[in-house]
């Protein structure tokens, strides 16, 4: 593959013009300039060189590691990497990262400090403000639970929950035990429940009875004892209570959530453990085998996001966070729950769908509670875009100013829009790119950094960040290539649970034996620098489309289509060709009030001729009223190249939208 690849040709695309300048106050009263001027730095590209050099990185991880946490015991080595790739960070030290995301606080200041604002998805029902002092005593209630069943330091607990607060209380109450908690998704299967507690030997599944979409009761709990009887750990199931669905209790094995809190202490002394105990599990799926269960730490999960968040989104004492990501992925895993909390902050919680009643619940959410800083999705923002302006411009978005993006790269006409319609022309958005393996943004604006529209920027300070060719060359500016990471950092995977060999293959093996680039993790993503630097996330490394010998990324060509006026989403797969490898097809989804037509599909291939040039276009274009996607938003092309070329399309239980593969047309 490595070598076919090298004799491609790259194909020559549009190059990103328009930059867009931060605001003076903006950069002059910014967290990171505040430590910039501290340290007597002259520019952006000054600092963010000396904290990832090779000479000054691990002094300046140790910086952050002492400003962000408490640390119970100090550590006496920043970082071993004597086990490479199984790196090691603060070694020698002790913590406990609910003691620093809730407990210091609780006995502090922020007391009475609003830690969420909770949003019920049925508008009948009161939304919760939750204080530092109150999620204090609900975490170390449900923590004595906990330990009354026998769980401990070491033990897995699966949690499969909606986005509701019991579920970060679920979390921080197992990470004060040193119980390893893995979050499923609440929208995934049985099997997908039963898969992830079985392979990490879960002792306990947390759950509800049920949850609200779309104003609609969902039942879970049953969900939950499918999966405990194809995961023989499972000792018990505990049920919170949320929608009033009746549900089978299995005695001696099931407890509500109620029963087991009731009574409980409201102290529970943290479980001081090593920064390299691991904090989670979370379970990602790759394209073929089993989900991967990635382990990530406690020690660097308590530096990293908590660093990342206060100097990319410049969080101040007042202000008001929303994340809009579910829980159930990494996403909120750093930013809904560790990183916020271990700030201090105030964040937001919505329980429900985006556009349940309607398109503007949001925005509503926006002006009733103030938010000022949001970080949403490119497919969130592109399904707004499908239904037009006329929602957020219903509601009051003046106390915003900050916006970001996360889970995709973002096509610049989506930028531009999301700049537009919901930052008034005027806000940054912060496109952060990093994964599940990763823990933190990699690569992203800070906010004194200048933008273009679809581009990452550059990578964070104390991340070495890098685009490389096959045989481990950086490649020149202007060119694309795998992106990776030279060095290690905090928050990163350590492993895979239960399987070395697939962990050392995924991430490390390519460039293991290329002389200097031992260590090197792969991340899996091809990118592309321009002139300036700037880099730009073209997709994953198997989706490259080869069109008559050149290269061409989904992603490119995807963005093109979605700068059409009319369009609003579309997928990219390439269909064999005798000719050329492969012709380019796209399925394309229309914006709210245009109606498909031949006329309109070649006006589309002609735009994306114009865009990217004659190699680029596609052959066919059809129109769609749904797409594949994951839970999290992304549109899975192998699905719908699969469903499209007549092959199978394999296990779709935990896409997001099952029935749109129905409607994909056949093209041979």
């Amino acid at each position: 593959m490595a070598g076919e690849e090298k004799k491609l040709k790259t194909a020559v695309f549009q190059e990103e013009t328009r930059i867009f300048n931060p605001p003076k106050d903006l950069v002059e009263n910014s967290n990171v300039m505040k430590w910039m001027k501290k340290k007597g730095f002259k520019t952006e590209k000054e600092m963010r060189a000396w904290c990832s050099s090779d000479e000054h990185y691990l002094e300046f991880w140790d910086e952050m590691a002492k400003t962000y946490v408490d640390w119970h015991k100090p550590y006496t080595k920043v970082m071993d990497d004597s086990e490479m790739p199984y790196f090691h960070w603060f070694t020698g030290g002790e913590i406990n990262i609910t003691y620093n995301a809730v407990d210091r606080h609780a006995k502090g200041k922020k007391k009475d400090k609003v830690a969420y604002i909770w949003i019920p998805e049925p508008t009948d029902q009161p939304t919760q403000k939750i204080t530092y002092g109150d999620l204090y005593k609900e975490v170390n209630k449900f923590a004595n639970g906990l330990k009354s069943l026998g769980l401990k330091k070491g033990d897995r607990v699966s949690i499969y929950m909606p986005m509701i607060p019991q579920l970060p209380i679920a979390m921080l109450a197992c990470a004060k035990l040193g119980i390893i908690h893995s979050v499923v998704f609440s929208g995934f299967s049985s099997k997908g429940l039963m898969d992830r507690a079985a392979d990490c030997g879960s002792r306990a599944i947390i759950t509800v009875d049920g949850f609200y979409r779309r104003g609609k009761p969902v039942p879970l709990k049953q969900n939950a004892d499918e999966a405990a009887a194809g995961a023989p750990a499972v000792e018990k199931i505990i049920v919170y209570k949320r929608a009033g669905v009746d549900v089978a209790m299995k005695e001696g094995r099931d407890v509500w959530w109620h029963d087991l809190v009731k009574g409980r202490s409201e102290e529970c002394e943290p479980v001081w453990v090593d920064p390299e105990h691991r904090l989670y599990i979370l379970y990602t799926s790759g394209t073929t085998g089993k989900p991967k269960g990635i382990e990530h730490a406690t020690g660097g999960n308590a530096v990293g996001p908590a660093q990342t968040l206060h100097w990319v989104f410049d969080l101040k004492e007042n202000d008001v966070w929303w994340c809009t990501a579910d829980i159930g992925w990494v996403t909120g895993h750093s930013y809904i729950v560790y990183a916020p909390l271990i700030l201090g902050m105030t964040g937001l919680m919505y329980e429900g769908a985006a556009d349940y009643p309607d398109f503007g619940r949001w925005w509503k959410n926006i002006q009733d509670h103030k938010v000022t800083v949001l970080y949403t999705a490119p497919t969130a923002i592109r399904m707004f875009m499908k239904q037009g302006p006329q929602w957020p411009a219903k509601y009051d978005l003046s106390s915003l100013r900050l916006l970001g993006s996360v889970g995709e790269p973002i096509n610049p006409e989506a930028w531009m829009w999301y700049r537009e319609h919901i930052g008034r022309n005027e806000l940054q958005i912060m496109d952060t790119w990093w994964q599940t393996e990763t823990g933190t943004f990699l690569n992203s604006p800070l906010p004194i950094t200048p933008l273009k529209p679809g581009s990452c920027t550059f990578p964070l300070p104390g991340y070495d960040i890098s685009i490389l060719d096959e045989d481990g060359k950086e490649v020149p500016l202007g060119q694309g290539g795998n992106i990776v990471s030279l060095k290690p950092y905090p928050s990163m995977l350590r492993a895979f649970w239960g399987d070395k060999e697939r962990f050392m293959k995924e991430y490390w093996q390519f460039y293991w034996d290329v002389p200097g680039r031992r260590g090197v993790y792969l991340a899996g993503d091809k990118a592309q620098r321009d002139k300036d630097g700037y880099f730009f996330i073209q997709g994953r490394i198997d989706d490259v489309l080869s069109v008559a010998g050149h290269r061409i990324a989904n992603a490119e060509v995807e963005s093109a289509l979605v700068a059409h006026p009319k369009i609003a989403e579309a997928a990219v797969i390439g269909k064999p060709d005798e000719v050329k490898g492969e012709s380019i097809v796209a399925f394309v989804i229309l914006r709210i009030g245009n109606d498909p037509s031949p006329e309109l599909a070649k006006d589309a291939i002609a735009f994306v001729r114009k865009t990217l040039g004659p190699v680029a276009a596609p052959s066919e274009v059809h129109f769609v009223n749904d797409l594949p996607k994951t839970r999290s938003g992304k549109i899975m092309r192998r699905v719908v190249k699969a469903k499209s070329l007549g092959n199978p399309v394999g296990d779709i239980s935990t896409l997001m939208n099952p029935e749109a593969v129905d409607h994909i047309p056949l093209i041979v």
